[in-house]
């Protein structure tokens, strides 16, 4: 199983950006799968997860009200809209994903905000 990243790039402060997380290699439905990211010098932290059951979901504080993150059903596919962004976003996102006590993580794309 292979999840794999797309959607990353350049944007201004200000800007959007769509994240996307396929599954290769297998139609496995996760429990949830989530997106993480991690800044230079700073330690990897969570940002958004969807359920399976319920399409519930959950954010880090930061991204509340500015990210939104969505999943198909079933889950092995999910995207994560990113409004207003802000330097302080700049970090490299990993796609997560949980099933049956096993996890899975992708190989991470760069998003970097700047003008």
């Amino acid at each position: 199983v292979q999840l794999v990243e797309s959607g990353g790039g350049l944007v201004q402060p200000g800007g959007s950006l769509r994240l996307s997380c396929t599954t290769s290699g297998s139609t496995i439905s996760f429990e949830h799968m989530s997106w993480f990211r991690e800044a230079p010098k700073k330690e990897r932290e969570f940002v958004a997860r969807v359920f399976s059951d319920g399409g519930i979901t959950m954010y880090g504080e930061f991204a509340k009200g500015r990210f939104f993150i969505s999943g198909d059903d079933p889950l092995n596919t999910i995207n994560l809209q990113m409004n207003n962004l802000e330097p302080e976003d700049t970090a490299v996102y990993y796609c997560f994903a949980y099933e049956e006590g096993n996890t899975y993580w992708g190989q991470g794309i760069q998003v970097t905000v700047s003008s």
